[in-house]
């Protein structure tokens, strides 16, 4: 073999490496798009990064993630079509089907917070409530805050929108108050909650060990994906590859620590986790609520939850007598 041809065959094989790498943003770019609204302090960010490292691609879609700084500005995205799909509650979905649009939900998380509280404010149960303080994240409408109603007045006939003085704000500002010592006790979401007791705050209720006293035997999932039911259907290749990825990534999440951890570690910067007890925290509050799957038995016991948020406060449900038809998606099940 002549030192030309080696040359030139050495030539071929890089120009045809280069070419294949060349190539590759180009195929991707190729995907069709799912724009996905993302709050900027929402644990869904860490999901959708992991999605995004190839299980995106894998599935046939390419997810564009967009950001928005609260809520209400993700739901108006959606609603105008700025995006495709947003992960919020089954009520906000179950609201808008009884206004005749056609948004519909598939299960993503049951994860829930809790009160909790500076061990300084001697708050050891739902009745030291009485007379305090209390942060709420999410609006009058939230989920934990109507299940925590219905269990103070169960456990300590209570009527928490009356005894307590109530604060809400969205939970990073709630977090700092509550770090001031300028409310009493925080319901809150998990991750904020996190941060509270690697600070020394103790959980005072947790929403999850409080369901059985109220009925409620299966968690139910409280967040989902969000998207028009009309999209879906036009678009069966892209809510499939969305959802398939999205249950996938749980998995690997799920299973991270039996290969070193390093998708956990890659998703450190994002979780502001300095140190490993916040940061064990954060891994084991996500995993609690991650959804095996969906299907019938989450539905049920979503109804079974918003039977009982509709005794607490008829308006927070919007003055439904039952989840409408289609608020959650029967077209996809895992």
């Amino acid at each position: 073999m002549t030192s030309s041809f080696v040359v030139i065959a050495v030539r071929y094989i890089l120009s045809v490496l280069l070419l294949c790498c060349l190539s590759l943003p180009a195929r991707a770019a190729e995907l069709p798009a799912v724009r996905v609204g993302l709050l900027q302090f929402g644990t869904v960010n860490w999901e959708v990064s992991v999605m995004r490292h190839g299980l995106d691609a894998a599935h046939g879609i390419r997810l564009v993630p967009v950001d928005f700084a609260d809520k209400d500005a993700a739901t108006l995205a959606l609603m105008s079509g700025e995006v495709d799909v947003i992960v919020t509650d089954w009520l906000w979905v179950a609201r808008q089907r009884a206004a005749h649009k056609d948004f519909t939900f598939v299960a993503f998380s049951s994860a829930v917070g809790g009160v909790v509280a500076d061990p300084k404010q001697g708050i050891k149960s739902v009745s030291d409530l009485a007379g305090r303080k209390l942060g709420i994240g999410g609006g009058p409408d939230d989920k934990s805050w109507l299940l925590l109603q219905a269990y103070a007045r169960k456990t300590a006939g209570l009527d928490l929108r009356q005894a307590a003085e109530l604060q809400f704000a969205a939970p990073p500002i709630l977090t700092e108050l509550a770090r001031r010592g300028r409310i009493d006790a925080v319901l809150n979401f998990w991750q904020f909650n996190a941060q509270l007791e690697a600070k020394g705050f103790d959980e005072v209720i947790s929403i999850r060990s409080i369901l059985p006293q109220l009925g409620l035997d299966r968690p139910p999932v409280l967040l989902g994906w969000v998207f028009r039911e009309s999209w879906a259907v036009s678009h069966p290749k892209l809510a499939r590859g969305l959802l398939d990825a999205s249950f996938d990534a749980k998995e690997k999440l799920r299973r991270d620590d039996t290969q070193g951890d390093a998708l956990w570690q890659s998703l450190r910067p994002q979780m502001k986790a300095p140190d490993e007890a916040l940061f064990a925290a954060l891994k084991a509050g996500y995993r609690a609520g991650m959804p095996d799957g969906y299907g019938p038995a989450d539905i049920a016991a979503a109804n079974a939850a918003f039977h009982l948020m509709a005794e607490i406060d008829p308006r927070a449900v919007g003055g439904l007598t039952e989840l409408p038809p289609g608020t959650f998606w029967t077209g996809y099940r895992r």
